[in-house]
């Protein structure tokens, strides 16, 4: 059709599409309260220089940026991260620790709209502050579970995916790559492991742009870039990755796969070991991640990672708040979205009314109206026709449209001092008296 249209990247939420953007928040919103994270907020502009000073002068070119009427230079948030560093640091002296904050919000990215991206997207941030062991990663790799299982999604639908930064900083030392290589080497790993490619021969000029290295080490990167995608134990991690080390070195791993171990042990204490797996490949190319980090995906392999996080203990500091261990996690809308639609989970009644009102005529409609007026403003989502319609034509607009119970108010019924009540489920029904139709309502709603 002719005329303006959104731009590109950009959503319209037409109301069965907000419903369904809803039906997200209220799942996600949900898990973060029962795991006692407390709700924030923030504004949707901020100054330009917090996300170079989170990512480098580069982010900028993905950014919705723009110098404002004071000179200011600005952006639109293309993530929460920098700003709840910024709300943490402010007040981090009367926070009590461990700090779990969580937000729902929109986030901006000028970028290629793509299948699971758009330039415009909702996610859940969920953070922790102020605790340094595996326990945050303990409670934040559940909530993302939970965050997806809320949905009736199980093991068989998603797979979060664990990795260790540390580890492949212990591992490419070991193989003699500097302190100013390694992040960059991550970086391919991080791009490779996206790409997909199947072959040894894929990786080669990846990792050989770093700088002269003998074929023994280009060899023992290929493999593991190749084989680490399994569950390893701690004897094959030492085994494959410090065959030269020195000893101090394997004690650093030794100790690091404690680690790893208290956090697969507390997930399966929970029932919830099927939902995760170790996967080195797994490495979050961004620089400023300092430790443990994971990613869900579906398990079809259809989609982008539907979420991804990790520890950054640094960041609140180097935003110049106090010296703050941090871990968190994002989990966006549009691909939570294609997930859902894949196994079929989207909500179809998730706009229906809890009652629809079938009214036989004008002294009907007096009695039903009162009633109608009571039950809204006691919470209940009741709709009833505007016009005189046949009851025939009333009850099937009841049942397309999702209700749960009708009101019926029929001459009979009026007579009798009653209203009748029926379950369109089942299509039983029962008379109940005029003055407990408010109280009958809210009691069979609860219980469903």
């Amino acid at each position: 059709m002719a005329g303006f249209q959104s731009l590109p990247g950009f959503r319209d939420y037409h109301p069965e599409d907000f419903s369904r953007r809803q039906q997200v928040f209220r799942v996600w919103r949900s898990a973060a309260t029962a795991f006692g994270f407390q709700e924030y907020d923030a504004p949707v502009l901020e100054p330009l220089d917090l996300y170079k000073a989170k990512s480098g002068e580069e982010i900028e070119t993905q950014l919705f940026s723009f110098t404002d009427k004071g000179g200011r230079e600005v952006s639109l948030r293309p993530e929460m991260t920098p700003t709840v560093c910024r709300m943490v640091g402010e007040k981090a002296g009367s926070l009590k620790r461990p700090i779990k904050w969580f937000s729902i919000a929109e986030f901006y990215r000028y970028e290629r709209a793509q299948k699971g991206r758009l330039r415009a997207f909702h996610q859940l941030n969920a953070d922790i502050f102020g605790e340094a062991g595996p326990e945050a990663e303990i409670e934040l790799i559940a909530l993302l579970i939970q965050c997806l299982a809320g949905f009736g999604l199980t093991q068989d639908d998603f797979i979060i995916r664990l990795s260790d930064r540390n580890l492949w900083f212990y591992y490419l030392e070991a193989l003699g790559f500097t302190a100013a290589q390694i992040p960059a080497v991550l970086t391919v790993v991080d791009r490779f492991d996206k790409a997909g490619a199947p072959q040894v021969e894929a990786f080669k000029p990846y990792v050989e742009k770093f700088g002269p290295l003998d074929q023994t080490t280009k060899n023992r990167v290929h493999a593991f870039a190749l084989q680490s995608g399994s569950n390893f134990s701690e004897q094959e991690i030492l085994t494959l990755w410090l065959q030269d080390a020195k000893p101090e070195a394997r004690e650093k791993v030794s100790a690091r796969m404690a680690d790893f171990r208290k956090i697969m042990d507390g997930l399966a204490d929970m029932g919830l070991k099927d939902f995760v797996e170790m996967d080195m490949m797994v490495v979050r190319g961004l620089a400023y991640y300092t430790g443990f980090v994971f990613e869900a995906f579906d398990r079809k392999g259809d989609l982008r990672a539907l979420a991804g996080g990790g520890r950054y203990n640094d960041l609140v500091k180097k935003l110049g708040g106090p010296d703050l261990p941090a871990v968190g996690f994002a989990i966006g809308d549009v691909t939570t979205g294609l997930l859902l639609e894949q196994h079929k989970k989207t909500e179809p009644y998730a706009n229906a009314p809890a009652v629809y009102a079938v009214i036989g005529g004008e002294a009907a409609r007096k009695t039903a109206f009162a009633d109608i007026q009571a039950l809204r403003a006691s919470g209940v989502r009741v709709e009833y026709p505007f016009k005189d319609l046949a009851f025939g034509k009333q009850f099937k607009t009841a049942s397309e449209s999702g209700a749960k119970l009708a009101l019926i108010y029929g001459d009979d019924e009026l007579a009798k001092r009653v209203v009748k009540l029926r379950d369109l489920a089942d299509r039983s029904e029962r008379d109940v008296p005029h003055d407990q139709v408010v109280a009958v309502v809210r009691d069979l709603l609860s219980r469903r």
